[in-house]
C-alpha cells in the first residue's frame, strides 16, 4: 500500500523523518520504492555509527487511515506478538516480521511540523515480490506464509485491535450500498447493466454466508490480514522460498474465509482483474489446490472445523463482495477505485462475475480438494 511521486526526495521532510528514527545517521541516498496506490514510500540509504543500512520511510496517508496513531498502535502491538513468537520457535524476527522504528519520543510515528505522519521501518533484504504467478510452487509458498501469520496470532487478543477501515468485508452492507446505487442511479447507467445487477440480486444468500458467529464458536473472529494479495509476502531471492508477510494496515479482527478467499479470488484468477476477455477468466484448479495445501499447513491446524469447510465458500463471497463494490461505484460515477478508461469499473465487475460463475461450476472440485487436504493438516 505506497505510492511514489518524487516530492519530498532527499529533501527536507524526509530527511527530517528518517533522523527522528534513526538520530545522528547520514542520509546516502533516497528513493521511490514499491509500486502501490496509498503512501508515499521511500527507500532511505544511511551510515549509521560507521555501517551502511536500509530503511523504508513511509509518510501515511491520512486520507485513507484518518487516525494513524490507532493504525501503527495496532502494527506495533502485532509486530512485537510476532516477534516473540518467531523468537520461540527460533525463526529470525528481523527477517520474518516487519520491525519498525521508535521515533525519538518513543511512538511509533513521527508527526512533522506539517502534519503528516511518518513511520519508518528495516529493510528487508535479499527478498523479492510477485505481483502474480502461474507457478504452483510459489502460490504455495505464499499461502505458507499467510496461514503461519493466522496461526501465529491465534492467540493474539483479537478484541482490543482496533479496525483500521470500517465494515471492510461487511458483505451485507456492499450488498445494500449495490440497492441504493441502483435506486438512486445518479448517472443513468442502471438501465444498461441490469444483466449485472440481477446477477448480485440472486445470490443474496452469499452476503449472509458468514453471518453465524458466536464467541468461541465454529466461526471465530481472528486477527486477519484484509489483504492477502500475492505481492505482500517477500520470498528470499536465492530459494524463493516465503519469508515475510507485509503490508499491514488492514491488519483487523475478521474471518479466516476472507483471507484465503481473497488470496484465491486475486491468485488463482487466469486473467487480469480488469480483463475485458472475459472468455479468459477462470479458477485455476492448480493453484487453488496449490494454496489451500500451504494455508492449512501454516495454519498447522488453527482453524475449526467448519472454517476450513467454509475456505472455498470464503472465494465465493469475496468475489461477490468485490465484484458488488466495483459495479457499486460504477454506477455512482466512479467515485472510490481509480479508472483508466471508460466503464473499467463495470469491467473489473464482470471480471469477478465470470470468476465467480467458474467458482460455482467448479464448486464441488473446491470442496474435495479441501476434504482431502483436512484429513493431511487436521484440527488440533
Amino acid at each position: 500500500m505506497d505510492h511514489n511521486t518524487d516530492e519530498s526526495i532527499g529533501t527536507t521532510p524526509c530527511r527530517t523523518a528518517i533522523d527522528q528514527f534513526s538520530p545522528g545517521a547520514a542520509v546516502l541516498q533516497i528513493t521511490p520504492f514499491g509500486s502501490g496506490h496509498i503512501h508515499d514510500t521511500f527507500l532511505a540509504r544511511i551510515l549509521d555509527r560507521g555501517s551502511e543500512r536500509l530503511l523504508i520511510l513511509q509518510k501515511i496517508n491520512k486520507t485513507v487511515f484518518q487516525e494513524p496513531d490507532h493504525l501503527m498502535d495496532n502494527l506495533m502491538r502485532v509486530t512485537s506478538f510476532l516477534r516473540r513468537k518467531i523468537a520461540e520457535a527460533g525463526g529470525d524476527p528481523e527477517r520474518e516480521t516487519l520491525t519498525y522504528l521508535p521515533a525519538q519520543d518513543g511512538r511509533a510515528y513521527f508527526l512533522d511540523p506539517s502534519g503528516e505522519y511518518w513511520r519508518c521501518c528495516l529493510f528487508i533484504g535479499n527478498s523479492v515480490s510477485f505481483d502474480k504467478t502461474d507457478d504452483p510452487d510459489v502460490f504455495y509458498q505464499s499461502a505458507l506464509a499467510f496461514g503461519r501469520f493466522q496461526q501465529l496470532l491465534s492467540d493474539f487478543p483479537v478484541g482490543s485491535l482496533y479496525e483500521p477501515i470500517k465494515g471492510f468485508h461487511d458483505t451485507a452492507a456492499r450488498l445494500k450500498a449495490l440497492r441504493q446505487a441502483v435506486g438512486e442511479d445518479v448517472c443513468g447507467r442502471a438501465s444498461s447493466v441490469g444483466k449485472e445487477i440481477d446477477f448480485f440480486l440472486e445470490r443474496t444468500h452469499l452476503a449472509a454466508a458468514f453471518a453465524d458467529l458466536s464467541p468461541g464458536g465454529a466461526i471465530r473472529l481472528r486477527v486477519t490480514h484484509n489483504d492477502t494479495k500475492l505481492n505482500n509476502v517477500l520470498f528470499d531471492k536465492d530459494t524463493l522460498r516465503a519469508v515475510c508477510v507485509v503490508d499491514l494496515d488492514t491488519v483487523m479482527p475478521g474471518l479466516a474465509m476472507n483471507d484465503f478467499g481473497d488470496a484465491v479470488r486475486h491468485g488463482a484468477n487466469t486473467a487480469e482483474e480488469d480483463e475485458t476477455d472475459l472468455g479468459r477468466v477462470q479458477l485455476d484448479l492448480d493453484l487453488f489446490k496449490a494454496f489451500a495445501e500451504g494455508f492449512l499447513a501454516g495454519c498447522g491446524g488453527s482453524l475449526t472445523d467448519e472454517e476450513v469447510h467454509l475456505l472455498p465458500a470464503g472465494a465465493m463471497v469475496i468475489s461477490y463482495e468485490l465484484g458488488m463494490r466495483f459495479l457499486t461505484d460504477h454506477l455512482q460515477g466512479d467515485v472510490y477505485f481509480k479508472t483508466h478508461r471508460p466503464d473499467h469499473n463495470l469491467d473489473r465487475a464482470r471480471v469477478q462475475i465470470a470468476l465467480l460463475q467458474d467458482m460455482e461450476r467448479k464448486s464441488t472440485e473446491m470442496e474435495r480438494v479441501i476434504d482431502r487436504l483436512r484429513h493431511v493438516h487436521p484440527r488440533q
